[in-house]
């Protein structure tokens, strides 16, 4: 064993992984994730996996697949709003059985701090049946990494571990596990799934996998009691568990709770929870985003948490439950009930220098309604530019466009392109949708960190064939930017008025990279 102090979450995230034997790994870009694969992509050259960024969460989690049927360990790395694309992938990976441990990494932004929603991935192990380990601490996110590789090979099926930017960088000390590597050929994929049917292997899940499963929540030592206070249970999982811990270890006031951390919060415990329950006169939940913990216990009348109103909504921090603590006695409470806005928060505008603001400027100007993509250019949605109207999901602007009333515009990045809405222009032109799509391509992902991003443009020609190029570069530093707004405003007059499917494709480079 050798003793690691004071290590970052982020540090034995990698330390967990290395140990595991992961051989690939596949990573889309985006808070929080972005730091942890760049994490990995540094210390590649002292170790032996491959890593690859990919642009669409579903073709990353089907090729971590590959590797697990043919016995390679693997691991997929997205944010919360990317489990939505895997979903897909995910849900028949349960009854189809895999082979070498499969682990998806899904890094949650409470208070959505760089996402468009506040989305909490504990809820796909509700919905495919599979376990999710959401640890508090860096020792517990190495020894839940540990171990959900293990339990994905015993129960044939991939193991989600969620985690926080607040995880990620905070410290703590563990024991780091000698490395063994061993020959993993009996983890491949076994074809003898296909002689049952669709629901007979549904069947074979709950008889031979779940149980595994459940029985992984209830008797696990990473799910653990800190305190011998009788007064208030406090049930926790991930990060605000650990800051529930140094409450009641550093605070008299406190010393009446005990905490239960749910580092493995799906299948749920019941049996573990139900215990602890009738061992306390109070119980307080909390976690953060959504009431995932509380939506199994809700039926219960002592309960409190963000049903009650005794923590809020999203990100929980120590004076919440500071809060929640000192006002255990009553039954709700209304405190939590400010909606944060833009103004008091602070803007996040679009760069000044950004090379495509004569774009939002003429956006701004026309009296047309544009489908924004969550790129950049979502953040000229706001005033003052108020260019972009909507943004419902990466690579969505070009199938939002195709259903408005007059003329569709969508105005999507290179990175949203390549991700799924390269899918919706299919449509558009399949389906005869009248649609004029304005593509930026910088070539970088500037969102989410910079990564280098595919040169669709002859792609994008063939598909459509009036299509236009403009280096909105070039011609500013040859024409000057009265002239070329101009000029590219009479080219997005010209295009809303063609019929069928056209394109713009606006290069420029960013100013960030």
């Amino acid at each position: 064993m050798k003793d690691n102090s004071h290590i970052t979450g982020l540090e034995a995230l990698y330390l967990a992984a290395v140990d595991s034997d992961v051989e690939l790994i596949t990573a889309v870009a985006g808070f929080p994730i972005t730091a942890v694969a760049e994490k990995f992509f540094r210390e590649k050259l002292t170790e032996n996996y491959d890593i690859h960024w990919i642009t669409n969460e579903k073709s990353a989690l089907e090729t971590a697949l590959g590797a697990s049927i043919t016995g390679r360990r693997s691991m997929v790395l997205v944010k919360h709003v990317g489990m939505n694309i895997l979903a897909d992938p995910l849900m028949t990976s349960v009854l189809h059985t895999i082979g070498a441990g499969l682990v998806i990494l899904a890094g949650d932004d409470p208070a959505a701090a760089a996402s468009q929603n506040e989305q909490d991935s504990r809820w796909y192990g509700k919905i495919s049946e599979l376990a999710v380990m959401d640890p508090s601490t860096p020792e517990d996110a190495y020894n839940c990494l540990k171990r959900a590789f293990d339990l994905s090979e015993e129960a044939k099926v991939p193991v989600i571990v969620r985690i926080t930017e607040r995880l990620e960088s905070s410290k703590g000390r563990f024991e780091r596990c000698e490395k063994k590597t061993e020959a993993r050929i009996k983890y491949q994929f076994d074809g003898s799934i296909w002689k049952l049917t669709m629901h007979g292997k549904h069947q074979r899940f709950h008889r031979e996998s779940y149980p595994l499963l459940t029985r992984e929540s209830e008797t696990s030592p990473l799910n653990r009691i800190k305190g011998n206070g009788k007064e208030i249970g406090i049930i926790s999982s991930g990060y605000p568990s650990a800051i529930v811990d140094k409450l009641i270890s550093s605070y008299p006031e406190f010393s009446d709770a005990s905490n239960l951390t749910l580092n493995i919060v799906s299948p749920f415990p019941f049996k573990l929870v139900r215990k602890f329950f009738h061992e306390h006169r109070h119980i307080l939940v909390i976690e953060e985003s959504e009431d995932f913990i509380e939506s199994h216990l809700n039926i219960l009348e002592k309960i409190k948490g963000k049903a009650s109103g005794h923590v809020p909504v999203g990100l929980v921090s120590k004076e919440h439950i500071q809060f929640a603590l000192k006002n255990i006695g009553k039954d709700s409470i209304t405190k939590y009930t400010e909606i944060q806005t833009t103004e008091k928060r602070g803007a996040r505008p679009i760069c000044d220098k950004c090379p495509y603001m004569p774009l939002y400027n003429i956006l701004r100007e026309l009296d047309i309604m544009v489908a924004g993509d969550m790129g950049c250019s979502i953040r000229t949605a706001p005033e003052p530019l108020d260019a972009v109207d909507t943004g419902f999901s990466l690579g969505g602007a070009i199938s939002t466009a195709c259903g408005f009333r007059e003329k569709g515009v969508a105005v999507i990045g290179d990175f949203g392109l390549a991700h799924s809405g390269i899918v919706g222009l299919i449509n558009a032109v399949n389906s005869g949708f009248e649609l004029f799509a304005i593509i930026l391509d910088n070539r970088v992902a500037a969102m989410t960190g910079g990564q280098e991003t595919p040169d669709l443009t002859e792609t994008i020609r063939t598909i459509v064939p009036d299509m236009s190029i403009l280096d909105i570069d070039d011609k500013i530093n040859l024409n000057g930017y009265q002239e070329t707004r101009n000029e590219l405003e009479d080219i997005i007059r010209k295009k809303l008025r063609e019929k069928g499917v056209s394109v713009l494709y606006l290069k420029g480079k960013c100013i960030l990279y």
